[in-house]
């Protein structure tokens, strides 16, 4: 979008290029990491975690993300610019949009830290091949990996 030189001259240094930024980057980035973390959970811990609680950290994360950086959009269209540290009363109610987004985002990770914790703490013992078509010799040890995963090197067919 900023390529085309009319947009880019509107859009140059307002909080829009902070939303589209933080938008691909940010969602990018932390839902993948949590993505490995809940993958490898299993492995690392050796039990299962409750996939109703993750579920719900999923959709509180989604829900809360977008109300944090959705809102951004609008702020920039409408000319707040990036980098003040105060802005026109015209934008506050944006801005508390975007602040309740990202508090409720805030407090979803820590939903994800009891996840964490509840895990490690756990009972639900979990299965060398925690989820199916789990392949690799990863997945052929017992759950958590012991420290010396194999005596002897495996065979790779």
């Amino acid at each position: 979008m900023l390529a085309i030189a009319p947009a880019d001259f509107q859009y140059h240094d307002t909080y829009f290029v902070v939303a589209h930024f933080h938008y691909v980057l940010v969602t990018g980035a932390v839902f993948a990491i949590l993505a490995a973390a809940y993958y490898w959970m299993p492995k690392w811990t050796g039990t299962m975690y409750s996939e109703r609680l993750g579920q719900i950290h999923f959709w509180l994360s989604t829900i809360f993300v977008n109300i944090l950086f959705f809102p951004q959009h609008f702020l920039g269209l409408a000319g707040m610019p990036r980098r003040i540290p105060d802005y026109s009363v015209q934008f506050a109610d944006w801005n508390m949009i975007s602040s309740i987004g990202g508090f409720g985002f805030g407090i979803a990770q820590l939903l994800f830290l009891y996840i964490l914790w509840r895990s490690i703490r756990g009972t639900n013992d979990a299965d060398a091949r925690a989820w199916e078509g789990a392949d690799g010799l990863e997945w052929e040890v017992p759950s958590p990996a012991p420290a010396h995963t194999f005596s002897t090197p495996p065979e790779v067919e």
